[in-house]
């Protein structure tokens, strides 16, 4: 892991705190909170690979919609368009594995989002 510690970043959505990384990887643990979603969004540079951990997900991955409990994965493509939504009463939690060359917040490129970052 690189130096520093761990820190957890508010969204509107809930928090994320970056567990681990290294050359073309990050981890990730991400939380929800009940009944919010991240935006339908895309990535230019990276994939995203999913575990849930706590609670339960609806997932768009393209045309696609999955729902996963605790113990569940999925893989969301670079290029795919995909959104994370909580549809339970309690937090989510995922871990989220990013490969790729560019692990950026700032390659998101989002479509609709509730909270008016689109």
């Amino acid at each position: 892991m690189e130096s520093g510690h761990m820190n957890r970043v508010k969204r509107p959505w809930g928090y994320y705190t970056v567990i681990n990384r290294g050359k073309g990887y990050k981890v990730k643990l991400v939380e929800v909170l009940p009944k919010e979603s991240l935006s339908l969004q895309r990535h230019s540079y990276r994939s995203e690979h999913w575990v849930l951990v706590e609670g339960r997900a609806k997932i768009s991955n393209n045309k696609k919609i999955l729902y996963l409990k605790p113990n569940e994965s999925t893989y969301i493509p670079i290029r795919s368009i995909h959104r994370l939504a909580n549809v339970g009463k309690k937090i989510l939690k995922i871990i989220e594995v990013q490969c790729g060359k560019k692990l950026v917040e700032t390659d998101i490129e989002r479509f609709k989002d509730s909270y008016g970052r689109a």
